[in-house]
């Protein structure tokens, strides 16, 4: 699985967010969409709200990417 490391300038990032910002929803339907369909995971657990505040030392998966808040 690749890694990467996201830093945050703000509080919290939505998970939607950090998925188009790193270019793995091309749109903030399809994040919206794969979120909804269970195809995310935050911290090891499957998340189905888009909505959802990553903090730093938050991490999200999608497509054998790995997102860590920083």
């Amino acid at each position: 699985m690749e890694s990467r490391q996201v830093p945050i300038t703000t509080e919290y990032i939505k998970l939607e967010a950090l998925l188009k910002f790193e270019g793995l929803a091309g749109t903030g339907g399809e994040a919206k969409e794969r979120i909804q369909a269970g195809e995310v995971t935050v911290n090891g657990e499957v998340c189905t709200m888009r909505g959802r505040k990553l903090r730093p030392g938050d991490r999200a998966a999608l497509d054998g990417v790995e997102l860590e808040v920083r």
